[in-house]
């Protein structure tokens, strides 16, 4: 059985700062690939856990949102290029309608208005360390991690040029109070 369990995201210090050109040569091997600040990280496959966390997520915002028509969901593997030097793959992203110029053929060019992270043993320190920085730093206005081991989700919201983690509500109403996610939908059986 293949799981992450026990397996860190591998970063490789290259001699000069990668950047979107070199992030389309990497391998396409089912692994995810991702350029933060110029370095290349690399994590294995997801676990079927953190993909099921994804998929119950995804389907509550997809049918609030998109088919609502207020935006369009995306799930990884999506190339979201945040700076010359920043091209990541979130678990989930949501670029509403107004922003949907971003949204090109091969990748979103900017940041989306909510990411979604799912932590995992290979994903979590990235996710909450340096995604998290890369995230306020580029601007996104709602960060999402999604913790399975302690099934709670923490929602963090750029006022001015930082996050505040906004206080643990279920369900979890946002987005101009037009997306509401209830906890039990997405962590029943996990």
């Amino acid at each position: 059985m293949a799981t992450d369990i026990g397996r860190k995201a591998v970063a490789s210090k290259p001699l000069s700062r990668l950047g979107y050109r070199e992030y389309c040569s990497l391998p396409a091997d089912g692994l995810r690939h991702e350029i933060i600040d110029g370095s290349h990280f690399m994590t294995p496959a997801p676990s079927t856990r953190h993909q099921t966390v994804s998929k119950r997520l995804q389907y509550p915002i997809y049918t609030q949102v998109e088919l609502a028509g207020l935006g369009v969901v995306l799930s990884a593997p999506v190339a979201v290029q945040l700076s010359e030097h920043d091209i990541v793959q979130p678990d989930l992203v949501v670029v509403l309608a107004e922003h949907s110029e971003r949204i090109t053929p091969t990748k979103l060019n900017g940041p989306p208005d909510l990411i979604v992270e799912i932590l995992s043993p290979s994903t979590a320190s990235t996710d909450l360390t340096l995604k998290k920085q890369l995230y306020e730093r580029a601007g996104v206005p709602e960060y999402w991690i999604a913790d399975p081991d302690t099934k709670r989700i923490d929602q963090y919201l750029l006022q001015g040029d930082r996050y505040n983690l906004a206080p643990a509500t279920d369900p979890i109403t946002t987005l101009a109070n037009q997306l509401t996610i209830h906890h039990a939908d997405i962590w029943w059986g996990t």
